[in-house]
């Protein structure tokens, strides 16, 4: 063997090994972050399941909703941190090299107890991708890892705390690769994802974390009068979701523009949320609201205009300062919607539930295949041609509106063009 020769081989040998320490370091990584993110995630999961079960037995707490919402900004207050964009940060710090401070993973774990315990409208993926991406950013920073590897564990720690509080680890594989940047994927982040998902599941698995799984019964046959509903539905939930994200926006927009002091903003936000509730007369649409999302897989009667009213209480309660997240109010949404369209077209209540609840999340995420690989998990294999024709309708007539302001369409929904844009 000539010199150069052998010196292609010894470069060779060289890549491959280092190719295999790099494999192992994320092995390694994505255990510790699943282990040590989904531990905290069970401990999360079980807090929100307490504090729910408080309010719902004390009625009255909700009263001292504007209350919380003092106790919320003046803890952030206190740690410096009123400025907090929330997930938006979580993915601006992937797209570039924005820190993600520690101490946001217990300001988000504490005052979404709050607005839960006091009757806020939110949900609680959103704490799940801020306590994960801020612990994943942190070890990243802890072991010395280079920019690029930092990402990699922010979005290995938002998939390890997203399965945690879900269940549904290949949707959260999935979804923390697919929402920062839409039309491309950071494969280099599969297998840490997925390793840390799975390792998460198993985790909050042992400490009693139960994922939210439907059960749909008889499903009809997919035909071409099934198909046309299916797709109408999408189309429609589309729709919503565009509405659901420009009353977010709008809602803090709001807020900002008539109560300038945060401590006066998010007091008059807890007094709109008492007021409405009171006036509707219960409490279905403060907190997350799985059960009502239950109430209509089981076709059991529901308020026709409850999409809307979750909308508003949503927006009413994030707006103003209100911690939590956003997708379990998209699945309320969602899931009353496809109920009431069920009335009218006459399919089945639970396939029309699932659809509209898939359906809209897509719309507010822009993620289609987290969004099929989550109606897979949460629903069962046998509605696939429902659930994928409805999430590509809906993916593509969703537009660029998104949840997440930070979040980038780096390829148009519509053709083969590079358009590099923030959603709005």
């Amino acid at each position: 063997m000539d010199e150069k020769s052998k010196n292609k081989m010894k470069h060779k040998i060289r890549h491959d090994a280092q190719r295999l320490i790099a494999s192992i370091k994320w092995i390694i990584f994505s255990i510790l972050t699943g282990l040590l993110i989904g531990t905290i995630g069970s401990a999360f999961y079980h807090c929100l399941q307490f504090v729910t079960k408080t309010r719902l037995h004390f009625s009255w707490l909700l009263l001292f909703l504007p209350l919380g919402g003092l106790l919320i900004v003046g803890l952030y207050q206190i740690f410096k941190d009123e400025n907090d964009t929330g997930t938006n940060l979580v993915l601006s710090a992937i797209h570039s090299n924005e820190r993600i401070p520690l101490r946001m993973a217990p300001l988000i774990f504490i005052s979404t107890l709050i607005t839960h315990l006091f009757g806020g409208s939110a949900g609680r993926e959103g704490a799940a991708l801020q306590i994960g991406g801020s612990i994943g950013g942190s070890l990243g920073r802890l072991f010395r890892f280079n920019e690029k590897d930092r990402h990699i564990m922010i979005m290995c720690g938002m998939s390890a705390a997203f399965t945690a509080l879900f269940g549904t680890p290949m949707a959260a594989a999935i979804f923390s690769i697919e929402v920062v940047s839409v039309g491309i994927m950071h494969y280099s982040a599969l297998v840490p994802c997925v390793i840390s998902a799975l390792v998460s599941s198993e985790v909050s698995s042992y400490f009693g974390v139960t994922a939210d799984t439907f059960l749909l019964g008889t499903l009809p046959v997919f035909n071409l009068k099934s198909a046309g509903l299916i797709a109408l539905l999408a189309i429609l939930s589309a729709l919503i979701s565009i509405l659901f994200c420009i009353l977010l926006h709008q809602s803090e927009h709001l807020y900002k523009k008539f109560f300038k002091n945060r401590y006066l903003r998010v007091f008059a936000g807890g007094i709109f949320i008492v007021l409405l509730t009171l006036l509707i007369g219960n409490q279905d649409y403060n907190g997350s609201g799985i059960t009502i999302i239950e109430r209509c897989i089981h076709g059991e009667s529901v308020n026709s205009f409850a999409f809307v009213l979750k909308m508003i209480f949503t927006a009413f309660t994030l707006g103003a300062g209100f911690k939590g997240g956003e997708i379990v109010p998209s699945f309320f949404v969602g899931a009353t919607f496809g109920y009431l369209f069920s009335n009218f077209c006459g399919l089945s209540p639970a396939l029309c539930t699932a659809v509209g609840m898939i359906s809209v999340f897509c719309g507010v995420t822009n993620c289609p295949i987290t969004s099929l690989l989550m109606s897979f998990e949460l629903f069962g294999y046998e509605g696939m041609p429902f659930y994928l024709l409805a999430v590509a309708l809906s993916y593509m007539l969703s537009g660029y509106y998104g949840l997440y302001l930070n979040q980038k369409i780096i390829y148009s929904k519509y053709k083969t063009e590079y358009i590099n844009r923030k959603t709005h």
